[in-house]
């Protein structure tokens, strides 16, 4: 159940909101009634395990071994 609070009553009842929020309901927060934030519970809050938990963080563009085609020099000062 979405409830609208003005943003004056959410910074009094703050604590107690993410605690309502916790149990299911969520938020519209407004200032001088126009909508300015959203609070809701988030869908997956269960942490991720350690194993497996980077798969698929990254992608592979080229061939790591293969030499670059960029030219180094060096200043001698």
């Amino acid at each position: 159940m979405e409830i609208t609070i003005q943003a004056s009553e959410f910074k009094n009842r703050c604590l107690q909101l993410l605690n309502d929020v916790q149990r299911g309901d969520s938020y519209l927060v407004t200032k001088r009634g126009v909508p300015l934030a959203k609070l809701s519970a988030l869908k997956n809050t269960e942490p991720k395990t350690l194993f497996g938990a980077m798969r698929n963080s990254f992608v592979e563009n080229d061939d790591i071994r293969k030499p670059i085609d960029v030219i180094w020099t060096m200043d001698n000062d």
